[in-house]
């Protein structure tokens, strides 16, 4: 049964400009140059420059005519000739049946540039054919190449290389072969490429350097007896248990452990780190001191001068003062004003952009105005985003988006905003302090300890907790892995 009724309902919807608004707040300056380009090349009706009048405009009014009109048709013809004509064509496809577009349109397009250098495959390629081979043992090469990763490693094993060449290209080929292919590949540089672990790589570096030293290579030799039979205890640093194995003086064994960690455990990287392409950190924040008073300046890249296109406010106000009649005038009357309207959305929506980039870090600086004054970093002050949000009356996920993939530039250096937010701890004083201080001094006492004999955990917990701060071992191993750094075990030097 159909049954109407009037019924009340609150609903909250963002509008198109708040969705711009906040796409704009979580881009970094190099991208919002780049969405600026964009938005000029859609809509023409956005120009690059100051909103003020040119001086072609200014002195206008002071050219001598002989009439109004005269005047006006000097201005017509002085103005670059727009037609709507381009805009507007009834036999052109329209834009939506030439593209695909299955995403939704809040969604971000994230775009992975393309680059045009070698491969660490291709450089294995190149050296293969400067051997002396045959089209069968060719491609097997080409095959054990392919299953290389960029570290430098064989990914698969050869028994199913073999399976592969049967039934992708027909090719019977026998383990032995492979093998055989596969030997000739780890001659190749970087050395230990093409291993099939950490073991074979050591070693295939190991023999490349006895082979290019002649003479007083038993320093290597022994060094490669240990990576073939003591692999395990090795890597595990059981030095004493090795030393006691072989009889070694301290000295003979500083020498074979410096030998091996001088090895590269990633051959491909070395390949890789060449031609990786530096990216380069621009500063969205300045903070500098100006007569013992610290500043905040925005990058003057995030503030361009944008206007609404003069030629499209003056074709719009022709337009109004016409008669229109035919539909074509009206669509382009509809035309024009949607493009003035969106070049001012978007001119508005860098605006409020700036302001509160610059309203949220302002609050953020004077919250860490010890450590900004300062550079310690056991001066940073607990601060999570709610601390800021409530500041300037923001949501949290507006302020999130501000410290994301944002940087601000001191006389410290360039750090990102987001990493300046921690969550607090307090101590015995009661006194609540950042887990980035606490951070700091686990790492000075780790980087002055004495590496014979490295503080454990419980160590460090017992350290700490003699300064005032209550924390127990299991947070100090969590912490200690947040900064990298391994266990006193795997520190233990000679």
């Amino acid at each position: 049964m159909l049954k109407q009724s009037l019924q009340q309902k609150l609903l909250q919807k963002l509008s198109p400009q708040q969705i711009q608004l906040m796409k704009l707040l979580q881009v970094t300056t190099l991208e919002l140059d780049q969405r600026i380009k964009e938005e000029i090349e859609i809509n023409p009706a956005l120009e690059e420059g100051s909103d003020e009048p040119e001086k072609d405009d200014e002195n206008f009014s002071d050219l001598d005519y002989d009439n109004e009109e005269e005047a006006f048709e000097n201005k017509e013809n002085s103005r670059e000739d727009f037609n709507l004509d381009e805009y507007i064509d009834d036999d052109e496809i329209p834009s939506y049946k030439l593209q695909v577009k299955n995403n939704g349109e809040d969604d971000d397009r994230r775009e992975i540039p393309i680059t045009g250098t070698v491969s660490f495959q291709d450089t294995l390629v190149n050296q293969l054919g400067m051997v002396t081979i045959d089209d069968y043992h060719y491609q097997l090469a080409l095959t054990v190449i392919g299953n290389i990763d960029d570290n430098g490693y064989l990914v698969r094993d050869l028994l199913s290389m073999s399976d592969d060449l049967v039934f992708s290209q027909n090719i019977q080929a026998s383990e032995d072969d492979l093998l055989d292919v596969l030997k000739v590949i780890q001659s190749f540089d970087p050395p230990g490429v093409g291993a099939r672990n950490l073991k074979e790589c050591l070693e295939i570096q190991l023999r490349r350097k006895i082979a290019m030293h002649s003479q007083n290579h038993s320093v290597l030799e022994l060094a490669l007896t240990i990576v073939n039979q003591q692999m395990e205890e090795f890597s595990k640093k059981h030095y004493e248990k090795i030393q006691k194995k072989y009889n070694l003086s301290n000295e003979m064994l500083k020498q074979v452990i410096a030998e091996i960690l001088h090895l590269n455990p990633r051959p491909g990287n070395s390949v890789a780190e060449g031609k990786r392409s530096s990216q380069h950190i621009t500063p969205d924040f300045m903070i500098y001191e100006n007569d013992g008073r610290l500043e905040l300046t925005l990058n003057s890249r995030n503030a361009p001068e944008l206007r609404v296109s003069r030629a499209y406010k003056e074709m719009l106000q022709e337009y109004a003062h016409s008669k229109l009649g035919s539909k074509d005038k009206k669509e382009a009357v509809q035309f024009v004003k949607q493009k003035i309207d969106s070049a001012s959305w978007f001119i508005d929506a860098i605006k409020q952009r700036q302001h509160t980039l610059l309203m949220t870090m302002q609050v953020i600086m004077e919250y860490q105005y010890e450590f900004f004054n300062s550079g310690d970093e056991t001066k940073l002050k607990p601060m999570i985003l709610k601390d800021i949000a409530e500041r300037v009356n923001l949501d949290i996920s507006t302020v999130s988006r501000v410290a994301n993939s944002k940087y601000v530039q001191t006389a410290f250096g360039t750090m990102l905003i987001k990493s300046l937010f921690s969550e607090s701890l307090s101590t015995d004083a009661g006194e609540e302090v950042s887990t980035k201080e606490v951070k700091k001094i686990l790492q000075d006492h780790i980087s002055a300890e004495n590496k014979r004999k490295p503080l454990t955990d419980e160590k460090l917990c017992e350290i700490l907790k003699e300064n005032g701060y209550n924390i127990a071992r299991r947070t100090v191993a969590k912490y200690r892995e947040q900064l990298n750094l391994p266990v006193a075990r795997l520190r233990k030097e000679l």
